[in-house]
């Protein structure tokens, strides 16, 4: 699942000058949580998170049949996403 992921929304993030560092799926507090990590060259700030957001939202929004669960879709910087 986690693989299918990567390959619908690289292109997209790469298209956009953003790296793509790794797409996680856990369960935190009784959510799920569907976590893109981002990086670039430069300082990723929340302003970025957002783009990505959007950009990829619409992507995972037509391939929902991806997850059996609701998820809560949290983009972040590299830093975040190794805590």
């Amino acid at each position: 699942m986690i693989e299918d992921v990567k390959k619908l929304i690289e292109q997209t993030i790469i298209d956009n000058n953003y790296i793509l560092d790794d797409v996680l799926y856990i369960k935190e507090d009784g959510n799920y949580f569907l976590r893109v990590i981002i990086d670039k060259n430069g300082t990723i700030d929340v302003d970025d998170c957002v783009v990505v957001s959007k950009l990829i939202n619409p992507i995972l929004d037509e391939h929902e049949d991806l997850f059996d669960e609701s998820y809560i879709l949290d983009v972040c910087s590299k830093e975040k996403g190794s805590v």
